[in-house]
């Protein structure tokens, strides 16, 4: 699963400790998420979804070998 989470949380200049906090992981969870090591759970998309106000979609998505699994 390919994301844009750094991108959009750098756009809003905030830290991924400051982002781990408002969605209630640890910045480690937030960093493994962005280098691609960790597909979050659908709460925890939604979450950050609403942080950044926009959809899943526009921060998550799926490449084709995800439809394999």
């Amino acid at each position: 699963m390919k994301n844009s989470l750094k991108t959009e949380r750098k756009r809003k200049k905030i830290t991924q400790e400051q982002l781990a906090e408002m969605v209630g992981v640890s910045r480690q969870s937030i960093n493994a998420i962005e280098r691609g090591k960790y597909t979050p759970s659908t709460t925890l998309a939604l979450k950050i979804s609403e942080i950044f106000n926009t959809t899943v979609n526009r921060i998550f998505e799926l490449e084709p070998e995800d439809y394999n699994s």
